[in-house]
C-alpha cells in the first residue's frame, strides 16, 4: 500500500511537471525544425549553451526579475547563433544535416563549458544563483492534493508548460503552420506556389532554437540553481526523441515529456522512501524506456517527407 502511495504523492506528481518543462520546451522547438526538414542533432549542445549563458548572466548581474529576463533572452539568443550556424551550413551550402550537426553539438558543449569557466573561472567550491520562488496561486494553491501538484511552481513552470498551446495553434489552425508543415512534406510544391521557402524555413529554425536555448536556461535558473558541465544530463537527446514518439504532434509530445518526467521523478521519491533499490538503476530508468519507446514506435512513425533533404530549386527531383 505505500509502495501505490508513493506513486501517487504530491510532491513526486509536482516533481513531473517541473521536470517535464524543459523537456517539453525543446521537443516543441525541435519540432518546430524538423515540420520545416531540419533535424537537428546538436540540441543537446544548443541546451547546454543555454543554461550556460542563463547562468552566467544571473551569476554577475544579480538575481532580479530583469536580469532573470535577460538572462532567459540570452540563452535564447545563443542557441539561435548556433541555429544560425546550423541554417547558414545546411540551407545556404546544402552541407550534411546529420554531420554539421553532430560538428556543432561538440561545439555547443565546448562553448558552454568555455563560457562558465571564463566567467567564474575555476572554484573548487561551484557558485549558487539560487532558484526562483514560488508562485503560489492565490486560493487555487490551497485546494488539497491538486493545490500542491498544480498550482505551486515557480513562474518558469507555468510558461514553460503553457508554451504548448501556441504551438500548436500556430501549427495546426492557422495558415502560416499549414505552410510550415507543408514545408516539411514538399519543398519544392511550396517554391511552385510562388511561397518564401526560405523565410519560411528560417522563420521557424528561429523560433525552434529559441525555445531550445529557454530549455537550457530552465535548468540554473529554476531546477538546480547552478550549472555544470553535464547540466542537461542527455534531456536534448530525450528531448529529439520525444518528437519521435509524439510522431511530430505537439499534444503527443507533451504526453511523452510528462511520461518521462515521470520516471525520472521517481528516482527522488525511490531514492528517499527505499533504500533497497540501487540509485544508479534508477538513473538509468528514463533512458532505458526512451529506448524501449524507440523500438516500439519509430517504425511507425511517419516522419516529414523532407526530413534532412536538401532542396535545390534547380535540381529535376
Amino acid at each position: 500500500m505505500d509502495f501505490l502511495l508513493d506513486l501517487v504523492d504530491a510532491d513526486m506528481l509536482r516533481t513531473t511537471l517541473v521536470v517535464a518543462t524543459p523537456l517539453l520546451l525543446a521537443a516543441l522547438g525541435e519540432l518546430l525544425l524538423e515540420r520545416v526538414g531540419l533535424l537537428n542533432l546538436a540540441i543537446e549542445g544548443m541546451v547546454g549553451v543555454g543554461a550556460a549563458m542563463g547562468f552566467c548572466v544571473v551569476f554577475v548581474a544579480g538575481r532580479t526579475v530583469p536580469t532573470v529576463l535577460l538572462a532567459i533572452a540570452a540563452a535564447a539568443l545563443s542557441a539561435i547563433l548556433i541555429g544560425v550556424v546550423f541554417g547558414w551550413l545546411t540551407l545556404h551550402l546544402q552541407a550534411n544535416q546529420i554531420t554539421v550537426g553532430l560538428a556543432l553539438l561538440i561545439l555547443g558543449l565546448g562553448a558552454s563549458s568555455l563560457l562558465y569557466r571564463g566567467v567564474v573561472g575555476v572554484t573548487t567550491t561551484p557558485p549558487s544563483i539560487g532558484t526562483l520562488p514560488l508562485w503560489r496561486i492565490p486560493g487555487l494553491s490551497e485546494i488539497p492534493y491538486l493545490g500542491r501538484v498544480l498550482f505551486q511552481h515557480d513562474l518558469f513552470v507555468y510558461v514553460g508548460l503553457s508554451t504548448l498551446l501556441p504551438v500548436w495553434w500556430v501549427l495546426h489552425r492557422t495558415p502560416l503552420g499549414l505552410r510550415l508543415r507543408a514545408v516539411g512534406e514538399s519543398p519544392k510544391a511550396v517554391d511552385a506556389l510562388g511561397l518564401p521557402l526560405a523565410r519560411l524555413r528560417w522563420s521557424a529554425l528561429v523560433a525552434g532554437c529559441a525555445l531550445i536555448g529557454i530549455a537550457g536556461s530552465f535548468f540554473p535558473l529554476s531546477l538546480v540553481g547552478g550549472y555544470s558541465d553535464d547540466i542537461a544530463s542527455g534531456r536534448g537527446w530525450l528531448a529529439l526523441m520525444l518528437v519521435i514518439f509524439g510522431r511530430w504532434r505537439p499534444w503527443t509530445i507533451a504526453a511523452g515529456a510528462l511520461l518521462f518526467a515521470y520516471v525520472e521523478a521517481l528516482q527522488f521519491q525511490f531514492g528517499v522512501t527505499s533504500k533497497a533499490i540501487p540509485p544508479q538503476f534508477l538513473r538509468m530508468l528514463p533512458y532505458v524506456l526512451a529506448i524501449i519507446v524507440l523500438v516500439r514506435v519509430y517504425g511507425r512513425a511517419q516522419a516529414p517527407a523532407a526530413l534532412t533533404k536538401p532542396y535545390d530549386r534547380e535540381s529535376r527531383f
